[in-house]
């Protein structure tokens, strides 16, 4: 187990004791791959990591992923075979460790017939969500974390400008969106996500890629991001195709001063909540106040969207280490759509920007 694992089992070991939890039961691959190095989900296996308040570790995993775990650096490894039963290293596990009446906390995103085959051994137990434990630990980033979701980001920005040669009236969104994954893999990242959305598909925040062609004048939304080793990067940028009218113009101005706004406020000590409302009040206050229809930004890490969240009244109080998208939008139905997204982290000091800085001003792709 790498250095970097033990300071994190054993940061967890100290959180699970403190909250009174006997221990914590990981299956996601980002949990397990964030605590012990192992990134594979059982799917309908049964795939578990068990961390007590102890600090020890034992893994319940299939004979097929017996290696790739020991690889990993997992050190008790407890391995079965099709057509054995897993719960026998598991009913193992809970005398061994005392788990009868014991209060174990579970992954978020543990599959239900994992934790119901775990409450069949231990009907006596307290079973509670995990998820808010780990968050804990995972939403502060190191100076290696923070390394590597720098790496993340400037892949996806310097995808951006090459992607843009695909984007041109007749072009589909998927061609558009085929590029940027294309670029993000040339240039070393893992594509996760890219989302392009054209004219009126851009005033719907979570519109799939389509086969549907981008149109001269239309405003269109890019919204992506790559994976370098295990840390995620997201971007948006917002552009349009050829001369965009003067009302695109305005709203991509807005948004632009909500993003910097709410960039402006983030700092530690400032409250998730409070940052949210100063991205929120330059829509509100331009007249666009009802378009706006998201929260401001989610946190990232391992995972896509994590603790902390920047939303409206969320009296969590930002740390260094933390980071987080700042992307306001106005989304008009029927006509188009503005987002600006840039990650940032909190230092000691204030927020820094992970991403280039978007433009200052709409960009007209054409000759």
């Amino acid at each position: 187990m790498r250095d970097h694992h033990r300071r994190r089992i054993a940061a967890l070991a100290q959180e699970l004791d403190a909250q009174g939890v006997d221990a914590f039961i990981a299956t996601s691959p980002v949990a397990m791959g964030y605590l012990n190095g192992f990134f594979e989900d059982g799917h309908e296996r049964f795939l578990i990591l068990a961390v007590s308040k102890t600090g020890a570790t034992r893994m319940i995993c299939p004979a097929l992923s017996a290696v790739q775990a020991e690889r990993a650096g997992v050190e008790d490894i407890r391995p079965w075979k099709d057509g054995e039963d897993p719960m026998a290293h598991f009913r193992a596990l809970s005398q061994d460790w005392g788990f009868r009446t014991s209060i174990l906390a579970v992954d978020d995103d543990m599959h239900a017939h994992t934790l119901l085959a775990m409450q069949g051994v231990l009907t006596a137990a307290l079973f509670k969500l995990g998820g808010p434990i780990l968050a804990n630990l995972m939403r502060n980033k190191d100076a290696d974390e923070l390394a590597l979701m720098r790496r993340a980001a400037k892949i996806a920005d310097d995808s951006f400008e090459p992607a843009l040669q695909a984007l041109r009236a007749g072009a589909t969104e998927m061609q558009v969106e085929a590029a940027l994954r294309a670029e993000m893999q040339a240039r070393g990242g893992r594509p996760t996500f890219a989302i392009v959305a054209t004219g009126a598909f851009a005033a719907e925040p979570h519109h799939k890629s389509d086969n549907v062609p981008i149109r001269e004048g239309d405003v269109v939304i890019m919204d992506f991001g790559c994976d370098v080793e295990g840390y995620q990067s997201d971007i948006t940028r917002t552009v349009a195709c050829g001369k965009a009218s003067e009302e695109a113009h305005n709203v991509y101005d807005i948004v632009l001063r909500a993003h910097h706004a709410g960039r402006n406020k983030a700092a530690p000590g400032v409250a998730c909540g409070e940052v949210d409302a100063a991205a929120r009040q330059v829509i509100e206050d331009a007249g666009y106040g009802d378009y706006f229809i998201h929260r401001t930004g989610h946190g990232i890490g391992m995972k896509g969207h994590e603790e902390p969240y920047i939303i409206g009244g969320s009296q969590v109080l930002l740390e260094p280490g933390h980071c987080f998208s700042v992307e306001p939008g106005i989304y008009l139905p029927g006509k188009f759509g503005v987002r600006i997204e840039n990650i940032v982290n909190i230092s000691e000091t204030g927020c820094e920007s992970q991403n280039a800085e978007p433009a200052d001003r709409l960009i007209e792709v054409g000759p």
